[in-house]
């Protein structure tokens, strides 16, 4: 089987325990995350084959993450080393009415200063086929937008299949940049687009009419939806499918989650209701590994792909940190029905 290229950066995480306020906490659980590598280790739990390219310091806090990603069979062999440091992020965990909050401390990260040039794409996607990136790379700098440009480009020139999470997140945008006037040339060489309604809205103007987020109230209409698909569609031509996630937020524990693809036609995956949620950060990076493995492995079946998604991703809200520990065999159960939490023995 051929391998599954990301591209992107990895942040060390150090997150308050449990749902303390950064005020109150005289600790931080230290682990990784990061999109693009939190996909990696989704697909290679379920046993695809897996790169992640970045680029990080030669110190002991880079090494520490390599060797975390190597733990759960992530490939580093093109993982480029060199700059001044790891990029980091704090997380701060809400509950019920008080939102999560994250403040990122990554500039000058070495992944920031990344140029095109520096990293053999066409040795990397040589036996590849599928390259993911997502809006969060080309938010960092011109150098990482650009080297994901240069990625993109190799990757359509050697036949292999490009996707995207639109992930758009305005406290990134920093460098002189906006999301609009960077985005469209890199997501017009994408296959596959993931993106929520914020994305779309946000980066291209394009939103379901009528619509709006927070007077859901955990009830979330997919087929409000399709015309967004085919508007990103029609102006990315490229792109075969193009998926939304919908995210229904009752409270910071309670969600509703599910999503819709649309190919051919569109495609609604079942709605889960996620009652006590331990950790959402990284739950669109679930969804989108999820999707992936489905779309590559379920072929010709899209409803299946994006079941399976939804499903991995319902399960990623209850396990701590930004990777999504879950089998094959355990999202298949979900898509299933099993959903009792019975022990298992």
């Amino acid at each position: 089987m051929k391998k599954v290229v990301s591209f992107g950066e990895i942040m060390l995480r150090l997150a308050t325990p449990g749902y303390s306020r950064f005020i109150q906490s005289n600790a931080l659980n230290a682990t990784f995350g990061g999109g693009e590598a939190n996909i990696a280790v989704s697909l290679a739990n379920y046993g695809i084959p897996t790169e992640f390219v970045t680029r990080l310091p030669q110190n002991d806090i880079a090494d520490w993450c390599i060797s975390d990603l190597r733990k759960y069979n992530v490939g580093t062999s093109h993982i480029l080393r060199g700059g001044e440091r790891v990029g980091i992020y704090f997380l701060e965990t809400g509950a019920v009415a008080r939102a999560s909050k994250v403040v990122y401390d990554r500039a000058h990260s070495s992944v920031a200063d990344i140029k095109p040039g520096m990293i053999d794409w066409e040795a990397i996607f040589k036996d590849a086929e599928w390259f993911h990136w997502t809006g969060i790379t080309p938010a960092i700098s011109q150098g990482a937008a650009d080297v994901c440009l240069e990625a993109i480009k190799v990757a359509n020139r050697m036949g292999v299949t490009v996707s995207t999470d639109l992930n758009y997140r305005k406290n990134l945008w920093k460098y002189g940049k906006s999301a609009q006037e960077v985005m469209p040339a890199l997501v017009e060489g994408c296959d596959v687009i993931l993106g929520n309604e914020e994305d779309a809205e946000k980066v291209f103007g394009i939103k379901p009419e009528g619509f709006d987020v927070t007077a859901t109230a955990g009830e979330v209409n997919p087929k409000e939806f399709e015309s967004v698909c085919k508007q990103l569609i029609k102006r990315f031509p490229r792109a075969k499918k193009v998926v939304i996630t919908l995210r229904g937020s009752i409270n910071a524990n309670h969600n509703t989650w599910g999503g819709c693809l649309y190919s051919d036609k569109l495609y609604m995956s079942q709605r889960y209701d996620i009652t006590h949620i331990v950790d959402r950060v990284g739950g669109g990076d679930s969804f989108m590994g999820g999707l992936i493995y489905g779309l590559l492995t379920y072929k010709d079946d899209d409803q299946k792909a994006l079941e399976f998604a939804a499903a991995a991703s319902c399960l990623k809200h209850t396990v701590y940190g930004d990777y999504n520990m879950v089998t094959v065999q355990e999202v298949e159960n979900l898509m299933g029905g099993d959903g009792s939490g019975r022990v298992s023995r």
